[in-house]
């Protein structure tokens, strides 16, 4: 909404229909035009159109082992060649054991290698009722595979 609300094209999806009914509410009241979808981020299908820029705030630490490569896959589908993907991940600087599942910048660098160049990785936080969590805010460009059989 703060990219619609700026006149960018935006669209947003999520697996919980319920987020998706109020997001599409705050929108109309705010009287901005955005789509908003359920979807699979796993199993994305391919838009008329490529995104240019993919922002994810929190969803790449959900992931298992297996399905971070499903998800890479997925997320090619729908970013245009050299279109960049935001990631903002829990951050395995993040002491104590509570929360979601910590990253490491070598396991961001092993998900999104070919066809992906890490542009950055650099220290973040989220905000969180309890105060803030350590993250990772990455920059990722989506390039042609070097083996195009690949």
């Amino acid at each position: 909404m703060y990219l619609a609300a700026r006149g960018f094209a935006a669209a947003g999806i999520d697996g919980a229909p319920t987020a998706i009914k109020k997001a599409r509410a705050k929108a109309k009241r705010r009287g901005l035009t955005a789509q908003f979808d359920v979807a699979d981020a796993l199993n994305l299908s391919m838009p008329k159109q490529q995104f240019d820029t993919v922002i994810d705030s929190g969803l790449f630490h959900v992931f298992s082992d297996e399905d971070r490569a499903r998800f890479s896959d997925s997320l090619a589908r729908v970013i245009r060649l050299d279109g960049t993907y935001f990631l903002m991940c829990f951050s395995d600087q993040q002491p104590g054991v509570w929360g979601p599942r910590r990253v490491t910048q070598a396991e961001i660098r092993s998900v999104f290698s070919d066809p992906w160049r890490v542009n950055y990785i650099k220290a973040s936080s989220f905000e969180m009722n309890e105060g803030h969590a350590h993250a990772w805010l990455a920059s990722i460009s989506r390039l042609a595979r070097a083996n195009p059989n690949g």
